[in-house]
């Protein structure tokens, strides 16, 4: 059935808006979204919105950073088994969504990195919920530049609308979007962070820019040239042509009639202008909560620790784990009914982010093991490789360790052969062959 003509070119004229401002859908009824378009202005007179603050490398470092390693953590869902046991579910619907395929358009590894991404940048990450039959069978991720709260009942929103890549416009119920908040300071939305970052954005844009005016405009030359003479507007000209002319191009000129070439004291150091990027971008880490050097800024040494697996595990600790906890949180709530709650749970893998090196983890696996604490099939799981079973999967100990009132007394082994040789009729006292 067609659709009829004026929708068909509501939907057009949507289609041509959309692509107008690079895909992003406009609602007069929606703060947040005319923000997400038009931006929030800042100090400095520039304005910020999510597709200028990724133009700046810092700002596409942080969330590349933080979005493509949670992209890729391995998330599942287990199953609690016994007092404090776990398994794999993979037999669970919600499994495959999660960890493999969350919609036939998507990789597990493509719908987190939209998702993390719009948390960073937007504050929320949203999807829309697949049902079939009263099931979830998968996510679908939701463009926030395209999505646009319409009914309101107080502070509760009842619908939304979401304009497809073609243009048209379709009806989405509260219940089947699922929210993810970022930081919130009222329990239920994630701030702004075009509105509350403006100020350190701004600042790195503005320094951008000053900063290729400046090259642009050729200012950084180190050298200026004086005359004896007053020259007439003809000899300017002139100079520029051929002297300036020869410069650009990388030749040198040739300079008569009492020309003289002096040094400029002004250098970029001294106008701060490369301090003041490099400022930036500490400001934008300190934003993300992200290590300068995890992002390529290595002038200060790092305060996260000294060593490698020490900075991992800070980086894993402050930065990604409230987003870590924040997904497995929002899944229970949301994903995953009141009676599986008690039986199911989602978890990030991240063990593959503590790995130390060869010498480090044999150390630790040795330490493990010995002492009783993991067994050497969980350390084959460890270092992904098949589990061996049988004598593998039972926890061990050192031998020679014992209680201190065991000391000097024999095992029931040893008492057993003494009890064996004196039925044979061997000497208590003679040594043991073989």
């Amino acid at each position: 059935m067609k659709k009829p003509t004026a929708q068909r070119r509501q939907g057009r004229i949507r289609a041509a808006v959309t692509a107008l401002f690079g895909g992003e859908g406009v609602s007069v009824s929606d703060v947040p979204g005319i923000a997400a378009v038009l931006g929030s202005d800042s100090a400095t007179g520039v304005t910020i919105n999510p597709r200028t603050m990724l133009q700046i490398s810092a700002v596409w470092a942080c969330v590349r950073l933080i979005a493509e390693t949670i992209a890729t953590l391995p998330l599942s869902i287990y199953e609690r088994t016994g007092a404090n046991g776990k398994s794999l579910a993979q037999q669970h619907p919600l499994y495959s969504v999660l960890h493999d395929v969350p919609n036939p358009d998507a990789t597990a590894a493509v719908f987190w990195e939209s998702m993390v991404s719009a948390m960073l940048l937007r504050g929320a990450g949203r999807a829309e919920k697949l049902i079939f039959n009263g099931r979830l069978v998968g996510l679908v991720f939701l463009n926030p530049d395209r999505l646009t709260p319409y009914k309101r009942q107080g502070n509760v929103v009842l619908e939304w609308h979401y304009t497809d890549e073609n243009g048209t416009r379709r009806i989405i119920p509260a219940a089947r979007v699922w929210n993810i908040p970022g930081f919130s300071l009222d329990g239920k939305n994630g701030v702004s962070v075009v509105q509350y970052g403006s100020a350190v954005f701004g600042q790195a844009i503005a320094a951008d820019k000053a900063a290729g005016k400046v090259f642009r405009n050729g200012a950084l030359q180190n050298i200026y040239y004086t005359f004896k003479d007053f020259l007439k507007k003809e000899q300017r000209n002139d100079f520029r042509e051929n002297v300036l002319g020869l410069l650009e191009k990388g030749q040198t000129p040739l300079l008569e009639g009492g020309i003289d070439v002096k040094p400029l004291t002004i250098n970029p150091k001294d106008v701060q202008l490369l301090e003041s990027r490099g400022w930036s971008v500490e400001e934008i880490c300190r934003w993300f909560r992200t290590p300068p050097w995890m992002v390529g800024h290595t002038e200060k040494s790092t305060s996260w620790g000294s060593g490698i697996e020490q900075q991992m595990i800070a980086f894993l600790m402050f930065t990604l784990g409230p987003w870590l906890k924040r997904i497995e949180q929002a899944i229970s709530k949301d994903l995953l009914t009141p009676g599986e709650r008690t039986r199911y749970y989602p978890k990030f893998a991240v063990e593959g982010l503590l790995r130390a090196d060869s010498a480090g983890r044999a150390a630790f696996y040795t330490a493990m093991v010995n002492n009783g604490i993991l067994t050497r099939d969980e350390v084959r799981e460890l270092e992904d490789r098949d589990p061996l079973g049988g004598n593998a999967a039972v926890l061990t100990v050192q031998s020679a360790m014992t209680t201190l009132d065991a000391l000097g007394k024999a095992s029931t082994d040893q008492q057993v052969r003494a009890s064996m040789r004196a039925w044979l009729g061997f000497d208590e006292h003679e040594p043991q062959k073989g």
